[in-house]
C-alpha cells in the first residue's frame, strides 16, 4: 500500500502516522519522548518505527511538524527549546535517506494551523490563526490555504509575545506547565479548596483537574480560568490588530477544557481590541484535537509537492 508518512516531534510527544490518498489516517504509532536521551534518542525511535512501517507500506512522501524554529525551505532545524541536539540538523535530508521519499518539515504550530484551516475547525474561514496551549504555547497563521511565513525561521511565536516590559510572556502564563504551577501552589495557599482536594498527593499534570473543579462550580478554578483567558486574549489581541484573522482556533491540552475556555477567551478578547474591529474573530476549539499536527503534516505534503521542482524526462 502506498502511503504518506506524517510525523509530530514535540518536547514530550512523538507520533508517526500513515495517511492514504484522501489524507485519512490509516495507521498510527505513539511514542514517549525521553528528554534525557536528547535528539539522538528521538531519531533512533523514528528510525525504528519507519523500518516497521515500511514492511507493509511504500512511503511516497514525508511531512513533519517539529516543536521549534525550522528553516522550512530546507527542512533544517534551527533549534529546539526543549530537547538538546537538534540545532542545525538536516531533518528533511535525514528522512529522505531513511525513506527514499521527499520530506517536508515545518514548525508544529504552523502545521497544526494548516490542518485546522484545511481539514478542521477553520474550513471555509480565512485567515485562520491557531494557538496550541500545551507544555508550551505555539501558533500558526494560514491564509489562502497556505502557511504564512515571515523571514526565516518564520514562526508565529505567540507564546513569546510579552505581556509587559518585565518579560512575562504568554507562554509563562498560559502554558500547561504554567497552569500546573499555579494550581500546585493551592496546596499551600488554599488547602481546603476543591482543586487542592482533587490534587491529592499527585505531582505533575495538575491542569487536568481544572475541568472537574469548574464542573463543581469551584470559585478558585473559575478565577484561574479567567486569568488564563485574559492573559491569552491580551496576547491574541496583537494578532487581531496585525493580521485580522477570521477565526482563532484553540488547541493543545488546555483546549480540552472546552467551551468554558473558548467563551472566556472570546469575552476577554473583546475588551482588548479596537472598537473598529468589533466583535473580532470567532473563537473556536480544535476539531482535530491530538491529530492537528499529523493531519496538518499530511496536508503539508500536498501543498509542498505542488511547489517541488520536477525533473524533466529526456
Amino acid at each position: 500500500m502506498n502511503a504518506t508518512l506524517a510525523i509530530e516531534i514535540g518536547g514530550t510527544k512523538l507520533q508517526l502516522v500513515l495517511g492514504d490518498e484522501a489524507g485519512k489516517i490509516c495507521e498510527r504509532r505513539q511514542l514517549s519522548v525521553a528528554p534525557a536521551e536528547g535528539a539522538e534518542g528521538i531519531r533512533r525511535q523514528i528510525a525504528r518505527t519507519i523500518t516497521e512501517l515500511k514492511l507493509g507500506h511504500t512511503i511516497e512522501a514525508v511531512g513533519v511538524g517539529f516543536g521549534g524554529p525550522v528553516d522550512w525551505k530546507s527542512g533544517r532545524i534551527c533549534r529546539s527549546h526543549q530537547i538538546e541536539g537538534w540545532s542545525e540538523f538536516d531533518l528533511a535530508g535525514w528522512l529522505r535517506e531513511l525513506t527514499g521519499a521527499p520530506a517536508f518539515v515545518d514548525n508544529d504550530g504552523n502545521v497544526a494551523a494548516l490542518g485546522e484551516a484545511r481539514r478542521g475547525a477553520g474550513v471555509g474561514l480565512d485567515p485562520v490563526f491557531y494557538v496550541t496551549l500545551g507544555s508550551g504555547v505555539g501558533g500558526g497563521l494560514v491564509t489562502a490555504g497556505k502557511i504564512f511565513h515571515g523571514a526565516t525561521p518564520g514562526e508565529s511565536e505567540i507564546g513569546h509575545v510579552r505581556l509587559n516590559r518585565n518579560g512575562t510572556t504568554v507562554e509563562s502564563r498560559c502554558s500547561g506547565w504554567a497552569v500546573d504551577a499555579r494550581i500546585r501552589e493551592l496546596k499551600t495557599t488554599e488547602p481546603g479548596g476543591a482543586l487542592a482536594h482533587l490534587l491529592g498527593g499527585t505531582t505533575g499534570g495538575e491542569a487536568r483537574h481544572l475541568g472537574p473543579a469548574l464542573a463543581q462550580g469551584d470559585a478558585t478554578a473559575q478565577r484561574i480560568l479567567r486569568e488564563v483567558a485574559d492573559d491569552l486574549a491580551f496576547g491574541l489581541s496583537h494578532v487581531v490588530h496585525l493580521f485580522h484573522p477570521q477565526a482563532i482556533i484553540l488547541g493543545g491540552g488546555l483546549a480540552k477544557l472546552g467551551e468554558p475556555l473558548a467563551t472566556a477567551v472570546a469575552n476577554a478578547l473583546r475588551s482588548h481590541i479596537m472598537e473598529a474591529f468589533a466583535p473580532g474573530p470567532t473563537i473556536r476549539l480544535t476539531a482535530l484535537g491530538d491529530d492537528a499536527v499529523t493531519v496538518g503534516a499530511l496536508e503539508l505534503v500536498t501543498t509542498r509537492e505542488k511547489l517541488r521542482p520536477r525533473s524533466i524526462s529526456s
